[in-house]
């Protein structure tokens, strides 16, 4: 029984090994060496592109920028997709026109979707400068200017995310058993102590499913910065995963670009920790 157990779970163990830990090993090996030029092979330098790394100013900006959108998009998107699920879950008319609406952002591809928000943005014939126009003020260069540019961007993630994230809580609060709300009604709980009380609580699960898949899409951003900014202006929407992208493709430098992958795969190798000993014992699952 043993061997045939081994042998049921050899698929999943080879493509695991084979599309996850050896491309990372891999990647750290890399990291510890720089390019060969002209036909040269890699010459080993142990740290120094983690040194280098410490010193890159731009990488320190391109993690803040990445903070900063992490913040932006992780709790709001959430936010959001409960709120939206709240709404569709009760009983009003079109319920399911209205859900079908909420979730079509969802099944866009990202690239098409960046185009349409590219119209939105646009500086002369944009949508949001035209409705800024009919109200008299003046329009805003929206992927330009780069007060304004990282915002942009964290919008058009929020349409596009929460719709994904409110078919998980919609399904949670479909399995809520109706029971517990006829008992609090017997016992003339208010709609706001229930939903504190009984709703949220059972709803932690799912909430912290969305979280760790909201975290995963605000590191791997990559396609709608190519076309709504490609990291500008001047690095302000620059993030993480497309700075690899430019540091292996643009600047040529793999082993740097597989050194600022090994970071990212440590702070999330930290934040997965915090999830299992810290985030579990806090969740009921029952």
């Amino acid at each position: 029984m043993q061997i045939y157990g081994a042998l049921l779970l050899l698929p999943a163990a080879v493509l695991l090994g084979t599309f996850a830990y050896l491309p990372t090993v891999a990647t750290l090996i890399n990291s510890l060496f720089l390019p060969g030029f002209r036909g040269a092979p890699p010459e080993f330098v142990g740290l120094e592109n983690y040194a280098m790394l410490v010193e890159d100013r731009t990488f320190w900006r391109v993690a803040r920028n990445n903070l900063i959108y992490a913040l932006g998009t992780i709790p709001t998107s959430i936010a959001l997709a409960l709120c939206m699920a709240l709404f569709v879950n009760a009983r009003l008319p079109g319920r399911g026109f209205v859900r079908m609406a909420y979730f079509t952002p969802t099944i866009l591809p990202m690239i098409a979707a960046a185009n349409i928000w590219m119209f939105f943005y646009a500086p002369q014939i944009g949508l949001f400068n035209k409705l800024l126009g009919a109200l008299g003020l003046s329009g805003v260069n929206w992927l330009g200017d780069p007060s304004v540019a990282l915002t942009s961007v964290i919008v058009m993630t929020v349409w596009k995310e929460a719709g994904f994230f409110m078919i998980f809580y919609l399904a949670a609060l479909q399995s809520i058993p109706p029971e517990l709300k006829e008992a609090s009604d017997l016992e003339g709980t208010s709609r706001w102590s229930f939903f504190w009380r009984v709703t949220f609580p059972l709803l932690m699960p799912t909430t912290l499913f969305v979280l760790i898949n909201a975290l995963i899409n605000a590191v791997r951003v990559v396609d709608h910065l190519f076309i709504l900014t490609k990291g500008g202006p001047n690095n302000a929407t620059n993030l993480l995963l497309y700075y690899v992208y430019e540091n292996a493709f643009s600047f040529f430098d793999r082993t740097y670009a597989a050194t600022i992958t090994v970071v990212i795969l440590l702070v999330l190798a930290v934040v997965a920790t915090l999830k299992f000993t810290v985030l579990d014992r806090r969740t009921h699952y029952q």
